[in-house]
């Protein structure tokens, strides 16, 4: 047995706050690394004690092995939990923390090496037996290839650089891409090609080993919708498998682990076919995004596990705890789904998640998401005898969360959970993209929108009479004339409303050619009630900050844009301007001035939370200017080139 005082946790954001919290309930005092961009960031706040680790980039700061160490000597820190990402599964990092004296939480370095590779993991999987999808070698003929091809970064994972391709042509730069990516994400560059499988479902096992030759499975994952090759929705158990196939999977992750003598928690992940066969994927030598699931069904803390296997205890059990009910986990990320997902950026003005889930976040009212790191804010997770119950549960809470100030995919999240195909079941890798017209936003209906409008009349009213107790509602000198606002929501929908106060201290609201009676309301903080018409009370929350704000009811949440009485007409869009889609570093610019271009050329690669997006010419024409250099932090909407004919 070793000694676990002190433990530091060489991440950020929810997976810091996460382990911080079991080794709270251990005893165990904690350590937070922080760049500067987190300083003041919740995760930085909870821990015991915490060390700067700049000044690199912000993203690069949780990379330098020597800055993590020197933190642990200065705290007196004897072990290292790495969270998952960064240097989660780096083998160099986990031997340099033991031959510092330190415990890594996790695998023992060789078993990093030996798996961190997606090829050599590969080649175990087929000496222990287990099936592999067909793969290809980099220096093989592309035309000889079968497509559609996957190509994927041998060291990384969670969709940084991967790319399907589906044909010779698109090879090169499918390559060149994925290949850029994993050397900004993992340090490694190196790429693999194997046969993609079409509408496959991902299946993971939860594998977890001990010091003493112990290795046992903790049930499956399925974690089949993704965007980008990155999981948005996880659950246990999945409705694929029947016992015989859950069996042959669970064994077989678990003879993949004892062949390399794991040790640690860790996850084996399997592609299945329309036809139920499955595939050897990878192996992730750490703790994964979607652990809770697994935690919420079987009755442990993983990371509490995690932290018993490096102190060198006995597992304690021969398999894993009978599940119990589903568990359904959702990925909140800083992205907009009407916008390809493009992360977004912005200040959380408030945040209240109901009790009814399970919420892992990294963030709290005040948060500001830049654009350093990845766009996941956290995780809300469900747990319910059944797994239409636990959708329930989970798209309520979706639907109730307040989260003013910035763009989530919040409420796309809670359009999957009540899709009938997702309720039924019928998932694979490509559900987002076969259901893509049924999960659109949809522009809110005239009630939502007359609601959201009455809402605002009665907030800037009740904020006003608490300020003056004295001032009637909408008062002015001529009673008989409406005082008139106007608000915008996106770039087309305008609200305008009217609004004069009626016998004993109502309002009536008058809202395109329509009025509504409001007889009483009330605010409570940043939650508004009032009774209209025929006495039908309703209910919203509201936030304005300066001339935005943001109002939710029944679900949808609206940001509107009270106009200015007087705009300013100087404003204008620049004839031909191609502008930044999402705030973000300029790694590439691949045009010139004066260059002729046809419609759909490459122009400029931004990089956002580690993904690239390429801006591309609406119309042949000249580049007649070119706004940025490479290495330019740029904003949303920032003019990046024009083109014109």
């Amino acid at each position: 047995m070793r000694s676990i005082d002190k433990v530091l946790i060489a991440n950020r954001g929810e997976i810091a706050l996460r382990v911080m919290r079991t080794c709270r309930e251990m005893g165990i005092a904690t350590v937070a690394v922080y760049s500067d961009a987190d300083a003041a960031a919740p995760f930085v706040r909870f821990a015991d004690e915490a060390v700067r680790i700049g000044p690199p980039p912000a993203r690069e700061s949780y990379l330098v092995i020597n800055n993590l160490l020197d933190a642990a000597r200065k705290t007196g820190a004897g072990a290292i939990h790495p969270g998952y990402g960064f240097l989660s599964e780096n083998a160099a990092f986990a031997e340099a923390v033991t031959e510092a004296g330190l415990i890594f939480i996790g695998p023992p370095a060789d078993v990093i090496a030996k798996l961190g590779s997606k090829q050599q993991a590969k080649q175990i999987a087929q000496a222990a037996g287990v099936p592999v999808v067909p793969g290809y070698r980099e220096g093989d003929d592309p035309k000889t290839f079968d497509y559609p091809l996957l190509v994927k970064a041998s060291a990384g994972g969670g969709g940084k650089g991967m790319r399907i391709v589906r044909g010779p042509g698109e090879l090169a730069e499918a390559m060149e891409r994925a290949r850029g990516e994993a050397k900004s994400s993992f340090g490694d560059d190196t790429l693999l090609l194997e046969k993609y499988i079409e509408r496959p479902r991902h299946i993971e096992i939860q594998i977890l080993g001990d010091s003493h030759k112990k290795v046992v499975h903790l049930w499956e994952r399925e974690c089949s919708i993704q965007r980008r090759h990155q999981k948005v929705v996880e659950e246990t158990p999945s409705v694929a498998l029947d016992p015989a196939r859950r069996a042959a999977m669970g064994k077989a992750a678990v003879e993949l682990g004892m062949a390399v003598g794991y040790v640690g928690a860790g996850t084996v992940e399997f592609i299945a076919d329309q036809a139920g066969q499955f595939y050897f994927l990878e192996v992730n030598t750490r703790l994964q995004v979607e652990h809770p699931v697994t935690e919420l069904t079987v009755g442990l803390d993983l990371v509490r596990e995690q932290i018993r296997v490096a102190r060198g205890e006995h597992l304690g059990y021969d398999a894993a705890p009978p599940q119990r009910g589903t568990a359904i986990e959702v990925r909140l990320c800083a992205e907009d789904p009407e916008r390809d997902y493009l992360p977004t950026t912005g200040t959380v003005h408030a945040l209240d998640i109901p009790p009814t889930v399970r919420a892992d976040v990294g963030i709290t009212a005040g948060s500001e998401i830049g654009i350093h790191y990845d766009s996941m804010l956290g995780k809300l997770i469900a747990h319910a005898p059944t797994r239409r119950e636990a959708a329930q549960v989970l798209r309520r809470a979706l639907e109730e969360m307040w989260l003013p100030g910035l763009v989530t995919n919040r409420e796309h999240l809670a359009k999957i959970l009540a899709h009938p195909a997702y309720l039924s079941g019928e998932i694979d890798t490509h559900f987002l993209e076969r259901h893509a017209g049924e999960l659109a936003a949809r522009a809110p209906g005239l009630d939502h929108l007359r609601v959201a409008a009455v809402a605002l009349v009665l907030h800037g009213i009740a904020s006003r009479r608490e300020a003056s107790p004295l001032a009637p509602p909408g008062w002015r000198n001529v009673r008989v004339a409406d005082q008139q606002l106007t608000y915008t929501l996106g770039e087309s929908t305008e609200v305008s409303a009217g609004y004069h106060p009626t016998e004993n201290g109502g309002v009536a609201v008058a809202i395109g050619g329509k009025t509504t009676q409001v007889s009483a309301f009330g605010l409570d903080g940043d939650k508004l009630w009032f009774v209209e018409n025929d006495g039908h009370r309703r209910t919203a929350r509201v936030l304005v900050r300066g001339t935005k704000a943001w109002v939710q009811s029944e679900g949808l949440t609206l940001a509107l844009t009270e106009q200015p009485r007087f705009p300013d007409l100087a404003s204008r869009v620049v004839a031909g301007g191609l502008i930044a889609p999402m705030p973000g570093k300029v790694v590439k610019v691949l045009v010139d001035a004066g260059q002729e271009v046809a419609a759909g050329t490459p122009l400029v690669v931004l990089e956002a939370m580690k993904m690239e997006h390429t801006v591309r010419s609406a119309d042949a024409g000249i580049v007649r200017a070119i706004h940025v250099v490479v290495g330019e932090q740029v904003d949303a909407d920032r003019l990046l080139a024009v083109v014109t004919a």
